[in-house]
């Protein structure tokens, strides 16, 4: 039976109560009235006499609409990187072929590029295509940031699945794309989580692409929703919190939901066998 150890555990609660205070401070401003934001001293409790604020931010903007094109992006972003990439990440680490060096290096020189270079060039790709205005073009646009990333981190997965396994499945009659979708796929699920998380928060956060891309408010994403509320003369601090808070929630829940499977992802490519 493991001893208890109180100073461990007062160090996790410590290192808990430091991350989770941004989203408490997030959640006690929104409750505050705008009389009282600036006063000598800071509300350190929620006002939950306050708590309309909520309602009035999901019925009179059009934030659900936002939330729900975020989450379009967000998830379609993720599926696809993950689709695109476990492919060049095997190819990474089993084959070997000419030029295998370079396009390495190719898919870590895409991420040396910001975002704000490609707007222009993209923008008129995207003209040309019909994906302005548009979520489809949004989720493409961020894929391309995200399957390098997602390659080599699943690149560092397959290094670590045994070689005598695939070659046991090929042994019994599957094909090279049969062992990469039923053998090596879910031996490196908890990799493919975490590579998840990072591409499911690239779309999620993303916010270049979308301002400059869609023009319909009601295709608009939370990111560009949210920052709509700052105004020119005044900016009404408490519902841009609140609104903030409901933002923030979502990607917090999906990290809780897969973060177990994260933390066993980051450490299976250091270990083989």
């Amino acid at each position: 039976m493991a001893r208890f150890r109180p100073f461990h555990a007062i160090a996790v609660l410590a290192l808990l109560g430091v991350a989770a205070f941004p989203l408490y401070w997030m959640f006690v401003t929104s409750l505050t009235p705008s009389a009282r934001l600036f006063g000598a001293a800071p509300q350190m409790l929620p006002d939950l006499a306050q708590l309309p604020v909520y309602l009035d931010a999901l019925t009179t903007t059009s934030l659900r609409h936002w939330l729900f094109n975020s989450m379009v992006v967000a998830v379609g972003t993720t599926v696809l990187s993950l689709l695109l990439a476990v492919l060049p990440a095997y190819a990474l680490s089993r084959l070997k072929f000419p030029g295998l060096l370079l396009l390495g290096f190719v898919l870590f020189l895409t991420q040396m590029l910001p975002e704000a270079m490609l707007v222009v060039p993209l923008y008129d790709i995207f003209a040309r295509l019909g994906l302005l205005n548009t979520l489809l073009g949004l989720i493409l646009a961020n894929t391309a940031f995200t399957v390098p990333v997602v390659t080599w981190i699943l690149k560092g997965a397959i290094d670590a699945v045994p070689g005598e396994i695939e070659e046991a499945a090929h042994i019994d009659g599957c094909s090279r794309l049969g062992i990469v979708l039923t053998v090596v796929v879910p031996l490196i699920a908890p990799t493919l989580a975490a590579a998840a998380v990072i591409a499911f928060f690239h779309g999620w956060n993303e916010y270049v692409f979308a301002q400059t891309f869609i023009s319909d408010d009601q295709l608009r994403t939370a990111s560009v929703g949210l920052a709509s509320f700052v105004g020119e003369l005044s900016t009404p601090v408490h519902t841009v919190m609140a609104v903030g808070f409901i933002y923030t929630l979502p990607a917090v829940v999906f990290y809780l939901f897969v973060q177990r499977y994260v933390v066993a992802g980051m450490t299976s490519g250091g270990v083989k066998g």
